[in-house]
């Protein structure tokens, strides 16, 4: 019977490895019926653990105002009730439901009981520590400091593991069903409400997503694509739309590999240290090159340069916009036959260069200093 405890742990482990995204777990709903979680694809998720007698409980009035503002766009809130922080979810789910709906009215689903650490975890919560660890609790903040102390009372490193540490945890889930934070009981609300209008808002999710890419598959752009990139480029604003730019779009796969071998020459241990290396502008099959005039328009084109690395990324095409090729170019008279091919009048310059491309890499976020920014209120 041992052995067979272990063998059955040792499938579900493995079971957890495999999943690759939350839509490969099934639950058990409210009146025990074991449900797939797949009927929520293409939803954005908040999975949280819940308890009814919990100092966060009002927090129930707060979720039922998230899912009632965005349940039309697309939110879903899931609610797992457990009793393992304090014993503050006693009865069944029956009797939770029923607390719940009379005191906070709430109308998201709610789920069997669970439990979400320990050997009998459920699989869904294993998976979902695993894709993003317990990042902490804000000292600074009064409730952070109090939820810190109360648990490294009891374990001095309980900051170590990943495990849920208190009730009402959330996990917030992209329509793709893959895991994009997690938030402590402490964790604002108004904060959460930010990620998911990031998440659901089509525009500020492909801001969010795009990163600059340097790996890209040998697979040149179509043309109606960089068309289309282009267009939305030349739509930004500009100055008294005096749009001052010149863009000038490389399909030409012979002139970005003959370039190439004058920078070859120049550089001969530069390309021997990159053992990838096919070409210099990031191995990029397509180039987007941006002129200004030369005594202004720099301002514009930046406006030009984001709009077109917006419209890439919402194409599942990756971008990244280069200056140092720039200084190459201008610098060699080797690469004369280059900048004649792009035809830029006499009182332009070329300003940067952008590598566009289908993308071979899929580079995490870089982290942004919050702290420059400073709101100037009444």
């Amino acid at each position: 019977m041992k052995r067979l405890i272990v063998c059955l742990m040792a499938v579900v482990a493995v079971m957890n490895v495999a999943a690759q995204s939350v839509y490969d777990f099934k639950v058990k709903d409210e009146a025990g019926r074991e449900v797939s979680l797949e009927q929520y694809k293409g939803k954005v998720l908040l999975i949280v653990n819940t308890a009814t007698r919990c100092g966060f409980t009002p927090q129930y009035n707060e979720l039922e105002a998230l899912y009632s503002k965005y349940k039309a766009e697309g939110l879903e809130i899931l609610d797992f009730p457990c009793n393992q922080f304090g014993q503050q979810a006693p009865g069944s789910i029956e009797e939770i439901h029923q607390f719940c709906t009379a005191n906070f009215n709430i109308h998201f689903p709610q789920f069997d009981k669970i439990e979400v650490n320990g050997p009998n975890e459920h699989p869904l919560y294993k998976w979902l520590k695993s894709q993003k660890g317990f990042g902490g609790f804000d000292v600074n903040d009064q409730r952070g400091k109090m939820m810190d102390g109360m648990l490294r009372k009891k374990d001095a490193a309980y900051d170590k593991n990943s495990d849920i540490k208190w009730n009402f945890t959330k996990f917030l889930v992209g329509r793709d069903g893959q895991v994009i934070n997690r938030y402590e009981p402490t964790a604002n609300m108004g904060d959460i409400e930010s990620d998911l209008q990031m998440e659901m808002n089509p525009v500020l999710k492909n801001i969010m997503a795009r990163r600059s890419v340097r790996k890209y598959l040998d697979k040149p752009v179509e043309h109606s694509k960089l068309s289309l990139v282009v267009r939305a480029g030349i739509n930004a604003p500009s100055g008294m739309n005096r749009q001052p730019w010149i863009v000038r779009v490389v399909e030409d796969q012979q002139l970005i590999a003959d370039v190439t071998n004058v920078y070859k020459q120049v550089n001969p241990e530069m390309v021997k240290r990159d053992k990838n290396f096919k070409n210099m502008f990031r191995n990029a099959p397509n180039l987007i090159c941006v002129c200004t005039p030369v005594n202004g328009g720099d301002l514009d084109a930046g406006l030009l340069g984001e709009n077109m690395m917006l419209a890439a990324q919402s194409l599942g095409l990756g971008t990244c916009c280069l200056g140092g090729p720039v200084r190459f170019l201008l610098s060699n008279e080797k690469c004369k036959f280059f900048m004649e091919r792009l035809e830029i009048p006499a009182d332009y310059k070329l300003n940067y260069i952008i590598a566009i491309g289908y993308p071979d890499e899929q580079p995490d976020a870089k982290p942004r200093d919050a702290s420059k920014v400073k709101f100037i209120r009444p």
